[in-house]
């Protein structure tokens, strides 16, 4: 493990050294044959030199962009590590991406080149690559099962890492490049949606991310850090995972298991038995979930075992003073009849579930806790490496988003919003200087969001002040983007899109006039929209136009449900501005109940 003042120059010379230190120990693990196996650290480093002495040859130089479109794999990282090397920047790309957003990513990043790994997300991004006259090259990491297009070389994977004998040329031709990097060279370019719905790539240096890890070592030492074990499952593409899931565990000379899917998440966590779990809300929600479904169908003696373990977790944490010496004695009772079952779903050598990329419901937080899980709560931003602050072991609070990192500043201006400074902070949006303008002032970056600090030092989040939504999932969406497709179809003349905190989305639409003008008179009703929603057909032409909206959307942009609004929005009923923007803090107290019920 690092030591906690340990700053290294660069996310590649954090690695190679890591690497040398480790050698031969077990590092990267992925599914073969249908059973874990193992790759080492010297395996994975002889495997980033030669990849990055072939993109080299590709071309590919200091300052450029090579995007990385692949799921959760070895190879993610062997590429992103390989193209850092070089002094390039990563732009990773979700592997649910459509056409356009892959173009967009393509064109606005000027990127020279492309690795991506399977034969059908090769498939989605050739159409992307037509419109990009700057991309030159593109690598598979399998066979792609097809020849390049015109003017696009396309090369295979396994001919970039190929050993023998130009691997030790190559691991010193890659140091020597390695030792040139410094702290405050952009590393990759993570997209986000912005307030205009256009995804802007946020410039995040090697010190940025390195800051993260330094100050999550720190944060974390009451743990014991030593030999641990992560489970990557959430997107690689996501700052989160990156950061948390891919940097965290190198700089600690963890080792890290590849997820099969979420579909297979279970399973996996008890092949791979991390002692460490970084996962946004929307998981834990999902175990929470399914932990509770399953007590409720075994009932009996099972359920209220459960259900006393549940009670006596929670006064043990929120009141243990409260807990008589009788009392104790059955908690441990408990912890062997019911916790040990619950954290052998985990693997059974978990140290902490760490939660971020969204606000953690304190109930969610509060049922692992009694559990005998450690759950701690942090926050961030893809602007701030991701992470800001983090509850520690000791003095966890889960209704906080614990206290910053250190080295890390957070002040809270005059209008409540939570302000960012240090070396974490982005270098601003590419190619996009009035954003950055607006983002950072006097390198304090301005979050949107709204929040308070506690006597003892402990953020707490309260509002948001920006119109984005966070799902529980941890994407930040811009609902005016979703809003705009919605409002193109023909048949819907408003809409809301609503989810903040929430799995997924769902929206109240407003149908377009004539549209209910002249479905009511040919079925001879009136043209009534509180009526007309509860008809059948009417229903189903709007979701009709909600799935074409959808179908040119990226999957975690989609409205999954929506309800009908019995009137439109408008200046008069206070729902619109004089300028005709949606107020949406009152559209949502009016029809919050419309909202909730597509929950339910």
């Amino acid at each position: 493990m690092a030591e906690p003042n340990q700053r290294w120059p660069s996310l590649p010379a954090m690695f190679f050294a890591q690497a040398h230190r480790r050698g031969d120990s077990p590092f990267l693990w992925a599914k073969r044959a249908g059973a874990y196996a193992p790759l080492s650290w010297r395996e994975v480093a002889a495997r980033v030199a030669l990849a990055a002495t072939a993109l080299e040859r590709l071309g590919v130089g200091a300052g450029d962009r090579v995007l990385v479109l692949s799921e959760n794999r070895p190879e993610w990282l062997i590429a992103d590590l390989a193209i850092m090397s070089l002094g390039a920047i990563t732009v990773p790309a979700y592997v649910t991406n459509t056409p356009a957003d892959h173009r967009h990513l393509l064109t606005d990043s000027g990127a020279r080149g492309a690795v991506v790994s399977t034969p059908t997300l090769l498939e989605r991004l050739l159409p992307a690559a037509a419109g990009a006259p700057g991309l030159d090259f593109m690598v598979a990491i399998e066979p792609p099962g097809r020849a390049a297009p015109p003017g696009l070389r396309l090369r295979r994977w396994d001919d970039l890492v190929a050993g023998g004998a130009e691997s030790a040329a190559a691991a010193a031709s890659i140091a020597r490049r390695v030792e040139g990097l410094r702290r405050a060279d952009t590393a990759c370019l993570i997209y986000t949606s912005g307030t205009g719905g256009t995804p802007k790539g946020v410039m995040l240096s090697h010190g940025a991310m390195l800051s993260n890890c330094e100050g999550a070592i720190e944060r974390l030492a009451g743990l014991g850090l030593d030999r641990e074990v992560f489970l990557s499952f959430l997107p690689l593409s996501h700052s989160y995972e990156h950061t948390a899931g891919q940097f965290f565990p190198i700089s600690i000379a963890a080792e890290i298991y590849y997820a099969e899917g979420i579909e297979h998440l279970s399973s996996n966590l008890v092949e791979a038995r991390p002692t460490l779990m970084t996962a946004v809300p929307r998981l834990y929600e999902t175990m929470h979930q399914r932990i509770r479904r399953e007590v409720e169908r075994a009932g009996g003696l099972k359920a209220r075992l459960f259900e006393a373990a549940l009670s006596l977790g929670r006064r043990a944490h929120e009141a243990p003073e409260r807990l008589g010496r009788h009392e104790r004695l059955i908690d441990r009772t408990l912890d062997r009849l019911v916790r040990e079952r619950v954290r052998a779903r985990f693997g059974g050598r978990l140290k902490a579930m760490i939660s971020g990329g969204a606000p953690l419901a304190y109930e969610v937080g509060m049922f692992f806790v009694a559990l005998g899980l450690t759950i701690l709560q942090g926050y961030g931003q893809t602007e701030s490496g991701p992470v800001v602050s983090c509850n520690a072991p000791e003095g966890n609070r889960l209704r906080t988003v614990g206290r910053p990192l250190p080295r890390v500043e957070v002040r809270i201006a005059d209008d409540g919003e939570i302000l960012v400074r240090g070396e974490l902070v982005m270098q601003g949006y590419w190619n996009l200087p009035a954003d950055t303008a607006e983002a950072l002032h006097e390198g304090w970056l301005h979050t949107g969001d709204i929040g308070e600090i506690d006597a003892e030092g402990y953020l707490r989040i309260t509002d948001r002040k920006k119109d984005i939504i966070k799902t529980s999932g941890g994407d930040t969406l811009s609902p005016q983007r979703i809003e705009a497709f919605l409002t193109a179809e023909p048949e819907i003349a408003q809409a809301m899109v609503y989810g903040d905190r929430r799995p997924y989305l769902v929206a109240l639409v407003v149908p377009e006039a004539e549209f209910v003008a002249a479905w009511a008179e040919s079925r001879n009703l009136p043209p009534d929209l509180a009526l007309l929603a509860e008809e059948r057909d009417f229903h189903a032409v709007l979701s009709r136009a909600v799935e074409r909206a959808n179908a040119r959307l990226a999957t975690v942009e989609r409205v999954r449900h929506f309800a009908v609004a019995p009137a439109p929005f408008s200046i008069g009923n206070g729902q619109m501005t004089p300028t005709l923007k949606v107020r949406r803090h009152v559209v949502r107290a009016a029809y919050e109940t419309y909202l909730e019920r597509l929950y339910a």
